[in-house]
């Protein structure tokens, strides 16, 4: 087994979810999961097939998303994993539940905009995510103003009251 280093290619503030699936209807299903969940969202997916013709599959509402997401599939390799962007800075909060419903959804890897890396193994076989590097290691434990500063943030974008 070979284990490799995957980076995720994406603009500094663009979100994505990365999970596997199951089944080659997990693109329409995903696809219909975010449209249901948030009219008029753009986003972009692909899934890599594990069998059969083994192609990565893709759809979307936005077609530089949708090429991202391909592009990215194509990079990690791993058998039903998918991929999904999301455009507008929108954050993956919104939509996570409804992805975490579709039925052939095994496990979400991480849900983030930060710079990630995808630890894959590679065996004679194929490739399979191991697991993800999100971000940076932290620097300290937050203080009083760190604490207020979260606070002030999560109203002010209307995730909290």
């Amino acid at each position: 087994m070979e284990l490799h280093t995957v980076d995720i290619d994406k603009p500094e503030d663009l979100n994505f979810i990365l999970g596997q699936s199951h089944f080659i209807k997990t693109v329409e299903d995903l696809h219909e999961a975010l449209v249901g969940a948030v009219p008029g969202i753009r986003f972009g997916l692909a899934f890599c097939e594990a069998s059969g013709k083994r192609l990565v599959r893709s759809s979307g509402t936005d077609a530089a998303a949708q090429q991202l997401a391909e592009k990215n599939a194509m990079s990690i390799g791993a058998g039903h994993s998918f991929i999904i962007v999301l455009c507008d800075n929108f954050f993956p909060v919104n939509v996570l539940n409804a992805v975490k419903a579709v039925p052939e959804v095994c496990r979400i890897f991480c849900a983030t905009a930060n710079p990630t890396q995808v630890l894959v193994a590679q065996t004679e076989q194929g490739r399979g995510i191991v697991g993800v590097v999100d971000g940076f290691a932290p620097l300290g434990v937050e203080g009083a103003e760190d604490v207020q500063w979260r606070h002030d943030l999560l109203r002010k974008i209307g995730y909290k009251a």
